[in-house]
């Protein structure tokens, strides 16, 4: 177990004191990490004590190069020299949108934002603008960030048929309800009858194109494309986690489905608050107000949208990705992790079942297949709690969900991970 300091138990009941839960929202210091973070370095990060664990959270994904590349820090020094932000167009952001639109299958223009939950509201806001409906359909158990539209059926209680949805947070107000439909993810005969049944009222369709870690089921996507597209109804994906981790191109590349918008986020901004809408010249017109009426254009005004040092981290990051070999480097050391977690289970009888790719995965403890958020909910989380907390005190550290790995990740790094998965995974049964 790790040895915890004074100034950390300080810092700790400061947080306690001055933040609601004492925590950001994401990880809870509590209960899922009780430790507080002081920097990062390649594939570990310090806490405040000096412990040092291998990460395999990364910032929940845009670590891809790892804490504090050197490429990213210098390219960042430079341009926060050169002035943080300005409020109007600038260099590095028409560079990166250049740069999105060269990798992205579906990309024809580029839209920034701060966050990824902004970048899934304007798309769908971008959506309804250009179709001129209201509803958008998204699949039960799917995280588009946290805005109303976003926060409907993301952990339902499973209770309710589909296509109603179910918030899933306090504050957001009734009528939101009315604007969503809800169909399972990977079931495309029920979704295909959820569009024919409203496609006259369909704005735009959402999808995490492997959503969460459940990967799609051959000709789930396909599909999905096939159907939206005989509707003319928007196809967006969202690429915040997959985009530039499953390949260059993302999961559009990877599973040969092109959408009509996407948005990106995480990896694309090399770890600064930045993401973005990429699509269809003609759906993105709505921002433009030469282009757009008085009834579609959309006012997207945001004082650090495209902003310099985030753009500057970002076109850092995808130049090394475009280094020969990164990508297969990245999914070798994924596969080493996940064949060792499913051998280890099944040595000592713990039903087990890994989803996801190699870039990004983990399991749900289960003898069931999860093909869906229902299928999930079978998944045991008391075993899932016991693992990451039994790693985290032998120094490794995941998300409540998700490995990520990294292209710095090292054999080192894998084997400290296996030697935590032999020790942990015996007790997992309670």
């Amino acid at each position: 177990m790790p040895k915890r300091t004074s100034l950390e138990q300080e810092l700790l009941d400061k947080a306690d004191q001055y933040l609601p839960g004492g925590y950001l929202g994401n990880l809870t210091v509590r209960d899922d990490l009780n430790f507080l973070v002081r920097e990062g370095r390649g594939s570990h990060i310090i806490d405040v004590s000096g412990n040092e664990y291998v990460d395999w959270l990364m910032g929940s994904g845009p670590m891809v190069l790892g804490h504090a590349h050197p490429a990213v820090v210098e390219a960042v020094i430079k341009a926060v020299e050169q002035g943080s932000t300005f409020f109007a167009t600038n260099e590095k952001a028409v560079m990166l949108a250049e740069e999105l639109v060269s990798a992205v299958p579906c990309a024809e223009q580029v839209r920034f934002t701060t966050s990824g939950t902004d970048a899934c509201f304007q798309a769908m806001r971008a959506a309804r603008a250009y179709r001129k409906q209201e509803k958008v359909l998204k699949f039960e158990g799917g995280f588009h960030g946290t805005s109303d539209y976003a926060l409907m059926s993301v952990t339902p209680s499973a209770a309710v048929e589909y296509p109603e949805p179910e918030p899933n947070s306090g504050g957001i107000p009734r009528a939101i309800q009315d604007l969503m439909l809800i169909a399972p993810f990977n079931d495309l005969e029920t979704t295909s009858a959820i569009i024919d049944a409203h496609h006259g009222e369909l704005a735009a369709v959402i999808v995490e194109p492997l959503q969460r870690i459940i990967t799609p089921q051959p000709g789930f996507l396909e599909g999905l494309r096939q159907i939206t597209a005989r509707y003319e109804i928007p196809l967006i994906f969202d690429e915040i986690v997959t985009g530039f981790r499953l390949a260059y191109g993302g999961a559009q590349e990877h599973y040969g489905v092109v959408p009509d918008l996407c948005t990106v986020g995480k990896i694309m901004g090399g770890g600064y608050p930045l993401a973005a809408v990429l699509g269809r010249a003609d759906i993105l017109s709505v921002f433009d107000p030469a282009e757009a009426d008085s009834e579609t254009w959309i006012n997207q005004m945001g004082t650090l949208n495209g902003n310099p040092i985030a753009c500057a981290a970002g076109l850092a990051t995808l130049a090394e990705l475009r280094k020969p070999g990164t990508y297969e480097g990245l999914r070798a050391t994924g596969k080493q992790v996940r064949e060792a977690l499913v051998d280890i289970c099944s040595q000592h009888g713990v039903p087990v079942q890994m989803c996801g790719e190699d870039a990004i995965f983990d399991v749900y403890f289960t003898d069931r297949p999860v093909a869906n958020y229902r299928d999930g909910l079978a998944g045991d989380s008391q075993m899932m709690a016991r693992l990451n907390a039994g790693l985290l005190e032998r120094g490794v550290l995941k998300g409540t969900q998700k490995f990520y790995p990294s292209v710095v990740h090292t054999e080192a790094d894998v084997q400290k991970t296996i030697d935590a998965f032999k020790e942990v995974i015996p007790t997992l049964r309670g």
